[in-house]
């Protein structure tokens, strides 16, 4: 077993309220809504920077029922992404700008890649490495790849939200030495 850490970067807003469980790195400027669940089980979360966590937002890196592991498997989100309310993530490789609308889930063995968007209730999890631009949205889950959409980068909403949530929450505090992602 390993010992639990949790290291949040200066700059990031990361709420009280939330539940943080296990080995986990949140980068600079990365919103860590209430009420939202990271869970680092089987193995160690890096957040990279810039990311939105909305509530009721579970992040967990576990080993599947049943199976047993002697290694840990790292869990790895990159910059400028957004788990919007609800959202259920297991995947453990997540690129940049990438869009989890809410209530959606993403399975443990999709890795998305760069300027994915998973619409609202559409559930992925296939073995599978998605195409970058790759959009799953609608009723029966249906997907297309462009190469004009790309999720808009969130940085007003940061900036409102590390005014804001201050007013109303308790937040946790950064750590000193926390390392940062290059």
């Amino acid at each position: 077993m390993y010992a639990f850490s949790v290291k949040i970067a200066a700059g990031a807003l990361v709420c009280d309220e939330c539940e943080l469980v296990g080995d986990i790195t949140i980068g600079a400027r990365t919103v860590v809504h209430p009420k939202a669940r990271i869970i680092a089980e089987d193995g160690p979360i890096y957040i990279g920077e810039n990311n939105i966590i909305e509530e009721l937002v579970q992040i967990v890196n576990k080993n599947p029922e049943g199976k047993s592991s002697s290694t840990q498997n790292v869990m790895i989100i990159g910059n400028n992404n957004v788990f919007e309310v609800g959202s259920y993530i297991e995947a453990t490789k997540i690129g940049d700008h990438n869009m989890i609308e809410a209530k959606a889930k993403v399975g443990r063995q999709v890795e998305l890649t760069s300027g994915c968007i998973i619409g609202g209730m559409c559930s992925v999890s296939s073995t599978e490495t998605m195409p970058e631009n790759t959009v799953i949205c609608g009723s029966n889950c249906d997907r297309r790849v462009t190469q004009l959409e790309r999720p808009p980068t969130q940085s007003l909403q940061i900036d409102f939200l590390t005014k804001i949530l201050p007013n109303y929450h308790y937040l946790k505090k950064p750590k000193a030495g926390t390392p940062q992602r290059t």
